[in-house]
């Protein structure tokens, strides 16, 4: 398979690396605009050729597949060319810059029996689907709430809000795990040095009662990414800076032993062992890289496909909404 990588930014090189070292790729391109970029990546990664025109690999029929790696505002004219083109694609967080783009993209890529996958990386580490095995196989119980902290200073984007650039992470996340339907977002946001939200709240509802939380933020004095999922019968947390031990399961809940009337309600609190399992330690973007191989080899839907990017995009679209109404509570479908 050959395979093409448009964008060499800030991902766009990972990619690139990742795409190299993978089985059944025999041949990598790239191409961006800026000359420097080809340059430095050149002599980081001789292996691959390198092009500024992103249409020869979009017109080429020698290649196969590509990665898009660029600003959001321009992941759907890419991608469009790419699929009308035959390729297969996978394109970096967030899919889209709306719903309706993103809509489009899914309908196309099934017209043409094409590949669509999303670059949402950490639903590949080890931490996020051993979370995912603990919901799955029940020992959580019932997941209550999920509520995750991702704050640093800086990188200020100009094209997207703090919400599109950092809560997008973890609304995959959460996305992965939660099986229930969201049903309506909140979020308030303030832009202070910029035209952009730096920082942000945003809450999502649940059709079955589960209730999400999100603070991203670009001007916090640390860097924190921190997710805690309550269930009924165990809680995780998961800290993806801890450097050994990201993942930590607690025995700990609420039982609550019940009379007649809520006055009468007795409410016991159990605390047992805390203990942290061992992880899957190979790279998520050399699995991302190799599922994305495999599903257009074997013709298999992708674990993060056009459809878990779209339901990212219809939240990010609907808290944006709620911002510029004030908070205002919004539904989605």
């Amino acid at each position: 398979m050959k395979v093409g990588v448009i964008g060499l930014g800030y991902w766009g090189p990972n990619l690139l690396r990742n795409f190299l070292s993978t089985d059944g790729v025999d041949r990598v391109s790239a191409a961006d605009l800026n000359a420097q970029r080809l340059k430095v990546a050149a002599k980081k990664l001789p292996a691959a050729n390198y092009t500024s025109h992103y249409a020869e690999l979009l017109k080429s029929p020698e290649i196969d597949a590509v990665a898009i790696a660029t600003p959001v505002s321009t992941h759907f004219k890419l991608a469009k060319e790419a699929l009308e083109n035959g390729k297969h694609v996978l394109l970096e967080k967030p899919m889209t810059a709306s719903v309706a783009e993103a809509e489009d993209l899914i309908s196309l890529a099934d017209r043409k029996q094409l590949t669509l996958m999303v670059d949402h990386t950490f639903i590949y580490t080890g931490a996020v689907r051993k979370i995912q095995d603990l919901i799955s196989s029940g020992e959580l119980g019932d997941v209550h709430y999920f509520d995750s902290v991702r704050v640093n200073l800086g990188l200020f984007q100009h094209d997207v809000n703090v919400i599109w650039d950092l809560a997008t992470h973890d609304l995959a996340i959460m996305d992965y795990l939660v099986a229930a339907r969201p049903v309506s977002v909140a979020a308030f946001g303030v832009a202070h040095y910029n035209h952009v939200e730096d920082v942000a709240y945003v809450i999502v509802n649940f059709n079955n009662g589960t209730i999400a939380h999100f603070h991203v933020n670009w001007i916090a004095p640390v860097k924190i990414r921190q997710i805690l999922i309550g269930g009924s019968k165990k809680m995780v947390v998961y800290d993806d800076l801890e450097p050994s031990e990201k993942v930590k399961i607690y025995d700990k809940g609420v039982n609550i032993k019940s009379k007649e009337g809520i006055y009468e309600a007795l409410i016991q609190y159990r605390t047992g062992d805390m203990y942290s399992p061992k992880l899957d330690g190979t790279e998520a973007l050399s699995q991302l890289t190799s599922h994305f191989v495999e599903c257009i080899r074997d013709s298999k839907t992708p674990i993060t496909d056009g459809k878990s990017g779209l339901n990212v995009v219809r939240i990010l679209e609907a808290a944006q909404q709620s911002i510029t109404h004030n908070g205002e509570l919004i539904t989605i479908d």
